[in-house]
C-alpha cells in the first residue's frame, strides 16, 4: 500500500518502476497528485484515489506493508507512524528521518532511496515471507504504543514545558 501525495519527491516513479519489475504483487495506491498518470496501465497497481482517514486505516490494516519510497528528506514520517498504529510494517527509503523510524528487519524494511530494483527486491521478499512481515507488524504496533500514542506525546510535551520553565527560573 502507498498512501500519500502522488508527486516526484514522494518517489512515485520509483514505486512505478518497482511495480513493473514485480509479478503477482498487488500494489494499492491511495492519493492524488500531479504524477497520477504514471500509475495508469501498470500491471498490478490499483489506484484508490483520495481516501478519508477511516478508509486509509482500513487499507493499512489490510496491507502486508506500507511502501514509503520518498526521495527527499522527510522531517517526520507521519504515514509510517499511522501504519505502525495499524500494526503494519513499512518498506521505506533509507533517507532522512525514515531509517530512524523504520528499524530494518524489525518494524519494516529499508531500501536505497531512488533505487527501484532494491524496492522491488524488498517487496518481493515481503511477499514471500508473510510470517516475518506479520512479526514486523507486531513490532511496529509495540513501537507505536511505546513512543507515539497521544498519551506518550502529551507526557513528552509536559516534560519539555517543565524543562523550559526550570531553565527560565534558573537564569
Amino acid at each position: 500500500l502507498f498512501v500519500g501525495r502522488l508527486s516526484s519527491e514522494k518517489g512515485v516513479d520509483v514505486l512505478v518502476n518497482a511495480a513493473r519489475d514485480l509479478d503477482g504483487v498487488e500494489v494499492r495506491v491511495a492519493g492524488t497528485g500531479p504524477e497520477v498518470a504514471l500509475l495508469s496501465d501498470v500491471m498490478g497497481v490499483h489506484t484508490l484515489g483520495a481516501l478519508g482517514g477511516d478508509a486509509v486505516r482500513d487499507e493499512m490494516c489490510r496491507a502486508m506493508a506500507l511502501v514509503l519510497p520518498s526521495i527527499w528528506y522527510e522531517t517526520f514520517g507521519l504515514v509510517a507512524v499511522e501504519a505502525f498504529a495499524a500494526g503494519t510494517p513499512v518498506i521505506a527509503s533509507r533517507i532522512g528521518v525514515l531509517p530512524n523510524l523504520v528499524k530494518d528487519g524489525i518494524t519494516g524494511l529499508l531500501f536505497e532511496a531512488g533505487n527501484a530494483k532494491d524496492l522491488a527486491d524488498k517487496m518481493r521478499w515481503a511477499q514471500s515471507h508473510p510470517e516475518q512481515m506479520a512479526s514486523m507488524g507486531r513490532n511496529a504496533r509495540l513501537l507505536y504504543e511505546a513512543e507515539f500514542t497521544a498519551e506518550r506525546n502529551y507526557a513528552q510535551l509536559i516534560n519539555i514545558y517543565n524543562d523550559a520553565i526550570a531553565a527560565g527560573s534558573a537564569s
